[in-house]
């Protein structure tokens, strides 16, 4: 039995009548609200608008000097951690519309692929350790393996190194905010409609609408997005999504936000290339060459938050917030895994298709309170934030789906209609449902000893619990201290010099998704690990940072050692699971966000890691290697000028060093450089195009691998043209 896969192809002259009947409403709506004389108009111009909105340049800065959690105490300029954000403004120049599209084009990041134990979505590596559970969305973590959307989505922050203090279990590499728009005190409509190569079609939808009167503000968020991927043969990607929010109160102490989000994707899941067993490096074969079956292979996910915040401030200098949040995602698939057999298969030009299927649901219920302000004891003035968290996570697998893998796949000329597949109903058997429930106190208090000199300090404590609920499933609890100390000393006003350090805890049960094939270091229940004590990290970091050109422009600079000491290996004598390894990652990270002047504007970074497994577990032939997935050295840049009032050009590249794809350090994906570039032109104050060509030169990117079993193919050369209307 064959699940069908609809696949349907867009006229592009129909999107090209649709582009410029958009372009003339909104036109055309621009004259008229110009015109208006109605009390909504008249209100409106009397709302305090952002500088950003009435500075006339084409773009804002790339540059953000707080960040969005009352978790963190003191400015960026001199909170002691490396912090990289990426903001809608850089976003909307690289042509940014997900989370991957962002951690591809970040040093110190690199990516790793899913199948069907460990499953597909956003997995990424910070400073050498896996962080696919340490992303969050507005400090909430989001444990569903997913791929995240940009549409609703103002900025991502990512912090580095061991962070347990500041967002709980695990963040032994580092941590992934993703921050929601919200709504605001104006009226506005903005969106986007975007047509490239490959089918692309995406439009955006914003809306804001605020009435003084009330205190109310709402706004509305929405996206759909349809393309086949530049360079891939028969790999589609669909998905639609909608965000409203609603906030009572914004010029009040007291103020109530309400919101909402829903994702949908229907996408061809593609698995790349395989791995020679003969070369140990991807396959050479068109990068073109998809080695699915369109006629079977499919994956459909869906997303659903919903928020409800309350905030309330006593005084200026004491608030008081509570954030409470449901959530559902859903994974549904069945994919081709391309593999070689063996070297006599490979030989005879033929690949396997491994029958990977899975459906999973996880489902939250996170509760959190933060009380932050400011006082002074004599002359010390504190800038605190305390809180407590309660979550109850739950991860539910189900025997969905059975079949067999198909004929093999001509590995030069594949027919992604191959036969001899069969795809049949699965039992519906609960296999695993992993519920985790966690208690979380925290503080956080920034000391400013001096007008030099400040003392930060975190700490935060865990009730951790973690059962899989079928008959004989596996239990572990830890309680887990964590905690941050950082000595902050500003020579001048517009600069800082840090020493700091921070811990973190990597309890068993922390990362259920993982599958089998990540080995005795994934964060599972699998084998004995649900009697083990939780690994330990623990961070040193020596840094800079300064805002320069009139605090336009911040450079950081930073040193770190990042060190686990108790490592999750196999044992040489009783093949279990024993805290035995040890894992050290030595760095250096550069950094310069803003704009040098004020038609200049760059983001650039460069990260060096050793990340070294120190030793290893079983025979311990693995002593010394590097750790997989992981970088030696990556660059990224991405600068834009406006030439005048109306033209702004932009252009970036992309360094990833070699990495290796195994523990042995015997597979290897090439190092590589990508190019992009953007033209821009102001048509007037309501719209602006926007020509983005991605991967100038065409390079064959390998983003990622599974224990070197194939590697994931990055999109080929691409351009797209944006019309942003906001009125």
């Amino acid at each position: 039995m064959a699940h069908k896969v609809e696949t349907t192809r867009r006229s592009e002259s129909g999107h090209l009548y649709t582009a410029l009947g958009l372009a003339v409403a909104s036109w055309s709506s621009v004259s008229l609200a110009e015109t208006s004389s109605s009390p909504v108009a008249a209100s409106a111009k009397t709302l305090e608008l952002d500088a950003t909105n009435i500075s006339g340049k084409h773009h804002e800065t790339f540059k953000v000097d707080e960040m969005s959690s009352p978790k963190f105490t003191a400015p960026l300029r001199e909170t002691p951690k490396s912090i990289t954000i990426i903001n809608e403004a850089l976003m909307k120049e690289r042509g940014v519309t997900s989370l991957t599209d962002v951690l591809r084009t970040t040093p110190g990041i690199t990516l790793g692929a899913g199948e069907g134990g460990t499953p597909l979505g956003d997995r990424p590596f910070i400073r050498g350790f896996e962080s696919s559970t340490d992303i969050q969305i507005d400090g909430v973590r989001d444990l569903g393996r997913m791929s995240h959307e940009a549409f609703n989505v103002e900025r991502v922050e990512i912090v580095k190194g061991p962070g347990s203090a500041y967002s709980g279990r695990g963040s032994t590499g580092g941590t992934i905010n993703l921050v929601s728009k919200s709504a605001k005190m104006e009226d506005a409509i903005g969106g986007s409609v975007t047509m490239g190569t490959d089918q692309l079609w995406r439009n955006t939808i914003d809306i804001n609408q605020y009435l003084p009167d009330q205190d109310i503000a709402f706004r509305l968020n929405a996206m759909k997005h349809e393309a086949d991927t530049p360079g891939r043969d028969d790999v589609e990607v669909k998905r639609w999504g909608i965000a409203p929010t609603i906030t009572w109160g914004l010029q009040g102490p007291t103020r109530v936000t309400a919101s909402y989000y829903h994702l949908e994707t229907d996408d061809i899941p593609d698995q790349g290339h395989p791995i020679s067993l003969i070369t140990n490096k991807p396959a050479n074969v068109d990068r073109d060459n998809f080695y699915g079956l369109v006629d079977r292979d499919f994956r459909k996910t869906s997303a659903d938050l919903a928020t409800l915040i309350l905030e309330h401030d006593f005084t200026d200098e004491l608030t008081l917030r509570n954030t409470l949040r449901g959530g559902r995602s859903m994974q549904n698939y069945v994919m081709s895994r391309p593999v070689f057999a063996n070297e006599a298969q490979e030989e005879s030009g033929q690949v396997g298709r491994g029958f990977r299927p899975r459906n999973v649901v996880n489902t939250t219920l996170v509760n959190q309170t933060d009380l932050f302000g400011s006082f002074h004891t004599g002359t010390i003035k504190h800038t605190y934030a305390a809180g407590m968290e309660l979550s109850r996570e739950t991860i539910t697998d189900k025997n969905k789906y059975v079949g067999n893998n198909g004929r093999p796949a001509d590995l030069y000329n594949p027919n992604p209609h191959d036969g001899g597949w069969t795809l049949l109903p699965g039992n519906g058997e609960v296999t695993s449902k992993n519920q985790t429930e966690v208690k979380s106190l925290y503080v956080f208090d920034t000391l400013g000893l001096h007008e030099q000199w400040d003392l930060n300090l975190g700490l935060r404590y865990d009730d951790y619990d973690v059962k899989n609920r079928v008959a004989g499933g596996a239990e572990s609890s830890s309680e887990l201290w964590n905690y941050q100390v950082g000595v902050v000393f500003k020579p001048m006003p517009n600069g800082s010099i840090y020493l700091s350090y921070g811990t973190s805890s990597n309890p068993s049960g922390e990362n259920t998704q993982s599958g089998g094939a990540d080995g005795a270091g994934a964060g599972n229940l699998n084998g004995n690990k649900a009697n083990l004590d939780p690994e330990k990290s623990r961070s040193v970091e020596l840094g800079t940072k300064w805002d320069v050109f009139n605090e336009q422009l911040s450079l950081t600079a930073a040193v770190f050692r990042t060190e686990k000491t108790n490592a999750r290996v196999t044992d040489p004598l009783t093949g279990l699971v024993a805290l035995d390894g040890d894992q050290r990652v030595t760095g250096i990270e550069l950094e310069a966000t803003g704009r040098i002047t004020d038609a200049w504007a760059i983001w650039a970074g460069y990260t060096y890691l050793d990340a070294e497994v120190v030793k290893s577990g079983g025979d311990r032939s693995n002593d010394g290697n590097q750790s997989k997935f992981i970088a030696p050295n990556s660059f990224s840049v991405w600068t834009s000028y406006d030439i005048d009032d109306r033209w702004t050009v932009g252009a970036g590249a992309n360094y990833m060093d070699e990495r290796y794809m195994n523990d042995a350090n015997t597979i290897t994906v090439d190092d590589y450089w990508r190019y992009d570039a953007m033209l821009g032109y102001k048509v007037n104050k309501n719209l602006d195009l926007q020509l983005n060509v991605l991967n100038l030169t065409d390079e064959t990117i390998y983003d990622a691998s599974h224990v070197g079993l194939f590697a994931t193919v990055a999109p080929g050369r691409s351009a797209e043209l944006t019309a942003n209307f906001k009125f």
